[in-house]
């Protein structure tokens, strides 16, 4: 006999959507949720010290170990992308950086079809769900309104100690381009103290601000270690969930709705086996067709990034640290009173720029780091250097996410088709041009050396795309394979209130809904998606638009427009 479960709501992934709406949905204690994980504990140094973020996102135990197909492109690398297998999902193996993106993002959104989400309608979500620690400290005056103050998402900032941080936007100043005191405010564009989810020295996760706190108080119920395989539908209805466990196949059923909320690669998958996708994709896996959604899975977008290394003049970075006895002492004070480097992601400053005046927001992304290091740990050369992360926001790009067979443990087809848009390499070059022209101002003289990479020599175009195609990474922020958009679109899979077109009793509320990818980091827009799906899924009158007005650069016409 199938073991059974039985709960008003189910909500498959505990990630950044999927614990916010575990704690909403939960709230008032009305409803019974169940909260399916395949993951398992998040307890331990590797994933809460947030110095030590490169370790969980290349650990099989917490992350699922995808990899993306051949990029024709990239010289035919195959570029891999980390998925948070753990309770907390992607927010439990991110680097912790936390970004709204622009309210520019927001209005293409709603023009794309998913009305009521324009930034008025989700700027009170994200003032629901933070509680930010720097008001009255860095922020101006033109910023009140825009933080929240009370919510479960502890929001804090580094010390900024190290020089090179100020020296960076000193010479940002230098350029031409702002400082902004809060790019999560009013002003995006410009360079400052970037914004983290760390808490007390502590990684603050969506599994340590909503998970926890519903199973503790709420009565959410958690079952770990559940690999889900579909969804069964009656009558047009989702009425079950499918999945395995300890070695047996169990079946859980809805008594209101089922909220899919495994990710931009899993959410899609799941949907897919359950027979809602591309017909012909379900067919040749051999996976009976229940509603034909061609946008199941299109729509892959993702942020493209280079690591712009620079040798230093001065033994001030973070790579004298590089070494056994030096992250011995960082853990073991770390671990006696959560403080020291262990206690920050080191990502302590942040920047976003326009490319060229006829461009109405920024669309380049910079992350400041005082060392020369990749994601895997590994440093990029001998002694001292610092590095941007320098990326373009909005490729016009896309890629897929198909299932090759009903088999649960199989991986997805995933494939970005990174730069296969003309405009990709343009943008791209401007992103290393820019850079280097920042690096080269009189603040950074005292600090600045030889490129590590691309080279002093890298100059020409051809040149350029070269170090692109052989150095160009992941950002890590797969989204969009979902998206929200009325009924009537052939390509949208949701509607404006989460629930799948053309059936019953199933919605999707993760970074898969995104129309487009959202400026910045993923993980804050994702919780936002959370918040205000819960209040859908609850019946609840949307929480009132806020219609603060950000910054928009003086030298933008807006008939261009």
């Amino acid at each position: 006999m199938t073991p059974t479960e039985t709960a008003d709501f189910i909500i498959i992934g505990s990630g950044s959507a999927g614990s916010a709406m575990a704690y909403r949905l939960s709230e008032d204690k009305k409803y019974s949720v169940l909260v399916l994980e395949y993951g398992g504990t998040d307890i331990g140094p590797f994933i809460q010290m947030p110095a030590a973020l490169s370790y969980p996102m290349n650990m099989k135990r917490y992350d699922w170990g995808y990899l993306a197909e051949p990029e024709p492109t990239l010289n035919n690398r195959r570029l891999v992308c980390p998925r948070g297998k753990v309770i907390g999902g992607s927010s439990s193996i991110n680097g912790m950086i936390y970004v709204r993106g622009h309210a520019e993002d927001y209005a293409h959104w709603e023009e794309s079809g998913a009305s009521g989400w324009s930034y008025a309608d989700v700027l009170p979500y994200f003032r629901r769900m933070e509680h930010w620690h720097e008001g009255g400290h860095t922020a101006g005056f033109e910023d009140a309104g825009f933080r929240g103050v009370d919510g479960p998402l502890h929001v804090t900032r580094g010390s900024r100690q190290n020089p090179l941080h100020h020296a960076f936007v000193n010479a940002a100043k230098e350029a031409g381009y702002d400082a902004t005191a809060d790019y999560n405010g009013h002003q995006q564009e410009g360079f400052g103290p970037a914004d983290m989810t760390i808490w007390k020295g502590r990684r603050w996760s969506a599994a340590n601000a909503y998970l926890k706190p519903a199973i503790k108080n709420h009565g959410v119920r958690l079952l770990k270690g559940a690999l889900v395989d579909k969804i069964n539908f009656i009558n047009g209805r989702a009425d079950s969930v499918t999945f395995q466990r300890g070695g047996q196949t169990i079946t859980a059923h809805a008594k209101q709705e089922i909220i899919l909320a495994a990710g931009a690669i899993n959410s899609p998958q799941i949907l897919q086996r359950s027979g809602i996708g591309p017909g012909q994709v379900l067919q040749q896996a051999g996976v009976e067709v229940i509603a034909d959604r061609p946008g199941v899975g299109a729509n892959l977008q993702d942020h493209l990034e280079v690591y712009f290394q620079v040798k230093c003049l001065q033994p001030v970075t973070l790579n004298k640290h590089v070494n056994l006895f030096s992250k011995g002492m960082i853990g073991l004070r770390w671990l006696l009173n959560r403080s020291g480097l262990g206690a920050s992601n080191q990502f302590e400053t942040l920047g976003f720029i326009r490319s060229d005046k006829g461009i109405s927001y920024p669309d380049i992304q910079f992350h400041f780091l005082p060392a020369a290091i990749r994601y895997d740990g590994k440093v990029a050369a001998d002694g001292h250097g610092f590095q941007m992360h320098i990326g373009p926001m909005r490729s016009k790009s896309r890629g897929h996410v198909h299932i090759r067979n009903a088999d649960i443990t199989a991986a997805p087809e995933i494939r970005f088709n990174y730069m296969s848009h003309d405009d990709d390499w343009d943008e791209f070059r401007r992103c290393i041009r820019l850079g280097r022209e920042i690096i080269s101002m009189p603040a950074m003289n005292p600090f600045r050396g030889d490129e590590i990479q691309p080279g002093n020599h890298v100059i020409s175009d051809d040149a350029i795309d070269d170090f692109i195609r052989e150095h160009a990474e992941s950002a890590y922020h797969p989204c969009g394979t979902m998206r929200l958009g009325q009924a009537s679109d052939p390509m949208a899979v949701v509607d404006p209130e989460c629930r799948v077109i053309g059936v019953d009793g199933l919605r999707v509320a993760d970074s898969s809904i995104f129309p487009r990818i959202t400026n910045g980091n993923l993980n804050a827009p994702s919780i936002m998606v959370g918040e205000k799906a819960s209040d859908f899924i609850l019946g609840k009158q949307q929480l009132p638009p806020v219609n603060l007005t950000p910054h928009i650069s003086p030298d933008w016409d807006n008939r261009q427009r």
